[in-house]
């Protein structure tokens, strides 16, 4: 079967499930497997310049949201060269990939008649429930249901694990200007890893606050993990930001590979969140997850 991942969780999924093979067009940032981009057309690309800060970033969303503009751009002509049998999307985020009605629209302008699986989880069991499901549409239902089990049994492992112990009060920083805090799966995360989440709505959008709101929360430690963006980028921004924080431990993570990213690796972020907040009950991830800056 030939694929077409336009959602880097979907293409992640593609890989853990041993079908990178089968991939023929991804997006730009698609990086797990780390070599996809190499191997298959990149048919999606940003509309955001590069080299922007956080608020840039921001403002420049708000902006193009408030015009209606896309922030993202399909090759059509690229996508109709792949001749993907099955197409992967979402309509989870427009600001986070290509909607899935965009890619409904070009697959009828080019007169494809592709399978298409929205992926649009918002709690870590329906990630779960979109592996086994995207392992079903590409015919290795077997693949899916193995890697499912052997996601639960990590998850089930981290749990025993920090049973019984106290619960910080953990505030997750899903963007740094302006301050933004996590929704969908990101404050079920810090639960699974033996925390309470500060602020942040299960299934919901993340929201903007401001500083004076993160001020009064009474946390105790924080959690800097900018969307999309890898660990490097979370110190830096971080640092940025460091004296507006509440007071008590700061952490960055790679936020793009193993907090905002719906995918198998979420299990990942986990681990390494509850090696945080609970040392010595959960291993050390490996360097390149988490940085402590405070």
């Amino acid at each position: 079967m030939r694929i077409a991942s336009l959602l880097p969780a979907a293409t992640e999924i593609v890989g853990a499930l041993g079908l990178a093979d089968d991939l023929v067009a991804v997006t730009y940032e698609c990086d797990e497997p780390a070599d996809v981009r190499q191997r298959c057309a990149v048919v999606v690309d940003t509309a955001l310049p590069a080299g922007l800060d956080p608020a840039q970033v921001d403002a420049v969303v708000r902006d193009r949201a408030a015009r209606g503009l896309p922030l993202y751009a399909l090759d059509r002509e690229a996508l109709a060269a792949a001749a993907p049998d099955l197409i992967l999307t979402q309509d989870l985020c427009r600001v986070c990939a290509l909607p899935s009605g965009d890619v409904t629209a070009a697959l009828a302008a080019i007169g494809s008649d592709a399978g298409v699986v929205e992926v649009d989880p918002h709690t870590v069991d329906e990630v779960l429930a979109a592996i086994a499901t995207i392992a079903a549409r590409a015919g290795h239902a077997r693949a899916g249901t193995a890697l499912v089990a052997q996601l639960r049994d990590r998850l089930a492992t981290v749990a025993r694990a920090v049973d019984g112990r106290p619960r910080p009060r953990v505030l997750v920083l899903e963007w740094t200007d302006p301050p933004y805090l996590p929704g969908h799966w990101v404050p079920e995360l810090v639960r699974r890893a033996g925390g309470v989440a500060a602020g942040g709505t299960d299934g919901a959008r993340s929201i903007a606050v401001t500083w004076g709101d993160i001020a009064a929360f009474g946390v105790d430690l924080t959690v800097v993990a900018p969307c999309g963006f890898g660990l490097d980028d979370a110190v830096v921004q971080g640092r940025a930001v460091l004296d507006r924080l509440p007071a008590g431990p700061v952490v960055a993570v790679d936020s793009a590979s193993y907090v905002v990213r719906g995918g198998p690796r979420l299990v990942d972020g986990v681990e390494a969140l509850a090696s945080v907040l609970h040392p010595g009950a959960v291993a050390q991830p490996p360097p390149g997850r988490v940085s402590r800056l405070r």
